[in-house]
């Protein structure tokens, strides 16, 4: 019987200490999320581990929907995310950014096809062409989801964030930016601590 105890209790505090290890060792990293401000987005800075770099997002925000004035879509809502990506642990030192476009539609046919995703953004009077998106996911469900994404450099970005007045066209498709989405993508730059 003293056998049969001793051998549960050693079993117990073996298969505890097991448990315990992974748990020290897949710790999340941490996650700062700054609250929505007067612009209504939802900026948010992570360290990634796998690529060693940390990432602030502006997380999706609507631009326009069916119905604006400065809309030339039909059934169909617009919004954006934006992403800066730093090398390391750091806020210093912008390596490059990343615009997502999502596009939701009611109709399944207007999606773009890979002719139609280069990406030309006007800032005032300045054009800038950002080059081809890439396509990272389409859903088709009650609507039509379809994300593209740019990889563009931290130079481009910071004009875009400049701009008084930004339009930004995929294909056929062209919007503005309202003011309170510019206004979270200065937000957004203004969270990198850029040495000069």
């Amino acid at each position: 019987m003293k056998y049969v105890a001793f051998s549960v209790s050693c079993v117990l505090a073996f298969s505890s200490q097991l448990y315990s290890v992974p748990a020290t060792i897949a710790e999340p990293s941490a996650t700062i999320v700054h609250g929505a401000s007067n612009h209504g987005g939802k900026i948010e800075s992570k360290y990634d581990g796998l690529s060693h770099e940390t990432v602030s997002t502006l997380r999706k925000m609507k631009v326009t929907c069916a119905g604006g004035r400065k809309n030339m879509f039909k059934d169909a809502c617009v919004s954006v995310s934006a992403s800066l990506h730093c090398p390391g642990i750091q806020l210093d030192y912008v390596r490059y950014a990343k615009l997502q476009l999502i596009f939701e539609n009611k109709n399944w046919h207007q999606r773009h096809a890979l002719e139609e995703r280069d990406l030309v953004v006007v800032v005032d009077a300045n054009t800038l062409r950002l080059g081809r998106m890439r396509l990272v996911s389409q859903n088709i469900d009650t609507l039509m989801t379809e994300i593209l994404e740019a990889t563009i450099s931290y130079d481009a970005f910071k004009k875009i964030v400049s701009g008084q007045v930004v339009e930004m066209a995929v294909g056929k498709n062209r919007f503005e930016l309202r003011q309170k989405n510019l206004e979270a993508l200065r937000d957004l730059n203004n969270r990198v601590k850029i040495s000069k």
